[in-house]
């Protein structure tokens, strides 16, 4: 498997607070969670917005199982052409995990048709209850676990029904909030977690490097990825097609 994982990385330039907790950057903190995690069978790679094609070539994208997308500050400045070419990898079957202020991307709120807006407030503590345990993002997590420094997101959050819903977020002042939503799009998968506000360590934290590795072994595509569109087909065709493993019967 190989997953490519994609940040804005300008938070990291600009602001010092982010700096002293993300010195390397917070893509290379997520990445560095999957290599311990995932193993030496797994290549991890990152790529960011300041690279030529915002390290989203053709080559790169072709050879990408899984890719992350941490966005903020910079969603306005990724090229749509870029945007298209992602959005057409994950209906061929790409896996996508689309992190915190992700959710306001280009390319998620492409996938998801809708505005994928919410409230927001800064310095709450976070609770994350599982709600979905025998799922395979869940696996290894407790039944609930703490965020200790975050940001609160809440309700309503303006996206489609999650065909799967893995985790629910609460905080201090009430609110609650779906933090890790699953859907299907074309042949890809699509994961939605929240935490993750750039000035504080949670991407160090090992729940939430958890979550995400596991998330990257669920939306690994399991066939070659690709679309065959809309093939002409003729009367019968299922009978002989040698492709469905389907034999005639008298």
């Amino acid at each position: 498997m190989t997953v490519t994982v994609w940040g804005e990385n300008l938070h990291e330039k600009q602001h010092e607070a982010v700096q002293k907790v993300y010195p390397d950057g917070m893509h290379n903190a997520i990445a560095a969670g999957l290599r311990e995690l995932l193993g030496e069978n797994t290549t991890v790679r990152t790529a960011t917005l300041d690279q030529p094609e915002h390290g989203l070539t053709d080559e790169i994208l072709n050879s990408t199982d899984v890719l992350t997308w941490w966005g903020h500050m910079g969603h306005d400045k990724v090229e749509d052409g870029i945007v298209e070419k992602v959005h057409k990898r994950v209906l061929e079957g790409m896996g996508l995990i689309v992190l915190h202020s992700g959710h306001y991307s280009k390319i998620f709120r492409k996938l998801m048709g809708t505005t994928c807006g919410l409230i927001w407030r800064d310095d709450d503590l976070e609770r994350v209850w599982t709600v979905r345990p025998g799922h395979p993002i869940a696996e290894g997590l407790p039944p609930v676990f703490t965020v200790p420094l975050t940001e609160m997101y809440g309700e309503f959050f303006d996206i489609p029904q999650p065909d799967e819903l893995v985790f629910i977020s609460s905080y201090g002042g009430g609110e609650v909030f779906r933090s890790g939503c699953c859907w299907n799009r074309g042949r890809g998968k699509v994961f939605y977690f929240s935490p993750g506000h750039e000035t504080y360590p949670i991407y160090f934290q090992p729940e939430i490097r958890r979550v995400i590795a596991n998330a990257a072994k669920w939306a690994a595509p399991t066939t070659a990825l690709g679309i065959r569109g809309c093939p002409h087909a003729v009367r019968g065709w299922f009978e002989t097609n040698p492709n469905l493993g389907w034999e005639k019967k008298s």
